[in-house]
């Protein structure tokens, strides 16, 4: 699972933003089922970044939304985010020189697909 928190952030405030999101991925990754993550920024527009993070399940990132460090750090970050989807489930992957591997959706089947 993949969330994508984005921001815009003048360039100005920037280091404040760093140090900001650089303790939130620290705590982030301490949760159980984190895989991995970074924090980007855009090569066209210094003010935009994306905070990206890997999950092993919905679930996982879910709870991590719940520990006391990602509560106190993550959490007022990311609420700073651009208020629009960020959580996304993998639907296809493909490794290096490989085929596309599908994978269903873990979306409750019915009128919502």
């Amino acid at each position: 699972m993949l969330v994508t928190n984005r921001f815009v952030v003048e360039v100005d405030v920037a280091d404040d933003f760093t140090e900001r999101a650089h303790a939130a991925l620290t705590a982030l990754a301490a949760r159980p089922g984190y895989l991995r993550g970074q924090l980007v920024r855009a090569l066209d527009d210094p003010r935009h970044w994306c905070l990206v993070t890997e999950w092993e399940s919905v679930g996982a990132y879910r709870r991590a939304l719940g520990g006391f460090e990602v509560k106190v750090t993550g959490v007022p970050l990311l609420a700073q985010s651009v208020d629009e989807p960020s959580a996304y489930e993998a639907l296809a992957s493909v490794a290096p020189g490989g085929a596309v591997v599908v994978t269903a959706s873990d979306r409750a089947a019915g009128p919502y697909r």
